[in-house]
């Protein structure tokens, strides 16, 4: 059940959005999650300060997620999803933050998993 929040402070046009998208789903394996549930929002030019400037384009990925995963896990998914801010937006490792975000309560469809 995980969910991924990608905010980018440059645009993403609706192209980008879509091949963003899919290069999450298959990111999100890394973590022994499958896109099948996953739920994706992408957010574009957000306000966004790093180390006080905004001059150069950023991202941040907030990932939540059912229970746990492995560290090394977890290592593996930050290296693409800054790979996945690279190559799509042209935003460098060092404007990049995750957040990862561990759950034991996750309602879907008027359940409780």
């Amino acid at each position: 059940m995980p969910f991924i929040n990608a905010k980018f402070s440059a645009p993403v046009s609706r192209d980008k959005e879509l091949e963003i998208k899919s290069a999450l789903g298959e990111a999100i394996t890394l973590l022994g999650k499958s896109e099948r549930y996953l739920m994706v929002q992408i957010q574009d030019n957000c306000r966004m300060y790093f180390g006080g400037e905004n001059d150069k384009p950023m991202a941040f990925f907030d990932v939540s997620l059912l229970h746990s995963a492995p560290r090394a896990s977890y290592e593996q998914l930050t290296e693409r999803l800054c790979g996945i801010a690279e190559e799509y937006m042209g935003i460098g490792g060092e404007q990049v933050y995750v957040k990862f975000e561990e759950t034991e309560n996750w309602g879907y469809n008027s359940f409780m998993f």
